[in-house]
């Protein structure tokens, strides 16, 4: 594996791969018997690890950040998905998010350096892939700059609501079938892509819309014109769910198209909710996104301390069949700074997801052994036992 810290050795990753993924395969039988090792070969297990806001601590700090790769590559995670877009605003120096009036968040590092260029680099250092998060898709606090700045984004309630209460406190929507909103998110993923050395792009549970949302202005002279009725009182309408459910996926095939005409070896991943509450609740219909081929990645998302209720979401069908077509992974809860996570719960966990020959990735970084019941030399031992071998991924 040291070959993957020698000077070039990004141009050489293709040529490397099928060796090394055979290393991986034999390491794999001899520490963990032959069934994982079939379903984990073929798919690139995933090992990832989101950073967010509150890892801006270590994100901000160049050695802090070489640091926190160093580990991970040591414990043999092969993947970062670092925040890029959060709160109304982009995490790095954005020329289409001054254009609509946003001014730039933390963009800049401790030396002045560019966040995410400097994460970039460093994970390409360590051989991890480093693929930035669109955390907050369509949604925005309602104090946001890009909330105040354009109104007509905004979508509604049929009551005239515009807002929601959600894991971020109270916010606002931004109408995912107005051209200016899809064209807005689309430069904003469009600069990451190409101004960065990333190896994809990823879009979690919020690219989409809760279901209340939608009885906008623009919504409903587009449904009107489109099925000739008004929208449905009752927004658990069948019809209705499809006709929006259907507009966001085919923004999402827009999307894709633009990413892949930019970078076409770029990752689209995405990080749902488990199927029935994305698509019934949020009008995410990813199983359609995987079965158009516009998905290289999925991790679903399943925070539950229940061991049960745990197990009954990662065996879901639709996850099955997604592991059959691309590399699928389940998003671990790792601990939260009010709610650390003991290690054992993570330990039964990730046992669990690997006896299904799943990959897997945790929230938050922080939380993996900063924020934790446990010492920091626990954590890392016991995250090192969970991974034992090096797994390496690549481009497509």
């Amino acid at each position: 594996m040291k070959l993957l810290t020698f000077p070039g050795w990004q141009r050489k990753l293709k040529l490397l791969v099928p060796v090394l993924m055979l290393v991986s395969f034999v390491a794999v039988l001899i520490v963990d018997g032959l069934k994982p090792a079939i379903a984990q070969l073929p798919r690139q297990e995933i090992r990832g690890v989101w950073m967010t806001n509150n890892d801006f601590n270590v994100l901000r700090d160049r050695a802090k950040v070489q640091e926190a790769v160093k580990h991970l590559q040591r414990l043999n995670f092969n993947t970062i998905y670092p925040v890029v877009w959060n709160s109304g605003y982009a995490m790095y120096p954005s020329a289409t998010a001054q254009s609509a009036g946003i001014q730039p968040f933390i963009t800049r590092g401790l030396e002045g350096q560019d966040i995410l260029a400097d994460l970039i680099n460093q994970a390409h250092r360590q051989g991890l892939l480093a693929i930035p998060w669109f955390e907050f898709g369509f949604m925005a606090p309602p104090t946001s700059e890009l909330a105040l700045n354009h109104p007509e984004w905004l979508t509604q309630k049929r009551n005239g609501s515009e807002t929601s209460m959600s894991a971020a406190g109270e916010v606002v929507w931004l109408n995912p079938f107005h051209p200016q909103v899809q064209q807005f998110i689309t430069n904003l993923v469009l600069e990451v892509v190409t101004q960065y050395d990333a190896d994809g792009i990823q879009f979690d549970d919020h690219m989409s819309l809760p279901h209340e949302f939608g009885y906008d202005k623009y919504t409903v002279a587009l449904y009107t014109q489109e099925t000739k009725n008004n929208p449905p009182a009752n927004p658990n309408d069948p019809v209705w769910v499809k006709w929006r459910a259907d507009k966001i996926t085919a923004f999402m095939v827009r999307l894709n198209q633009a990413v892949k005409a930019r970078k076409p070896d770029a990752i689209f991943s995405v990080s749902p909710n488990y199927y029935d509450f994305a698509y019934k609740f949020h009008l995410q219909d990813w199983l359609a996104w995987i079965r158009q081929n516009i998905v290289d990645e999925l991790i679903v998302q399943v925070y539950r301390p229940n061991f049960q209720s745990f197990i009954a979401n990662i065996g879901r069908s639709e996850i099955q069949e997604a592991q059959q077509k691309i590399p699928t992974g389940i998003g671990i809860m790792a601990g939260l700074r009010n709610n650390p996570v003991p290690m054992q719960q993570i330990k039964a966990q990730v046992r669990a997801v690997q006896e299904r020959g799943l990959g897997v990735a945790f929230f938050y970084y922080e939380s993996l052994w900063d924020v934790a019941p446990e010492t920091v030399a626990e954590r890392q031992e016991g995250f090192k036992r969970l991974f034992p071998y090096p797994v390496v991924r690549a481009k497509l």
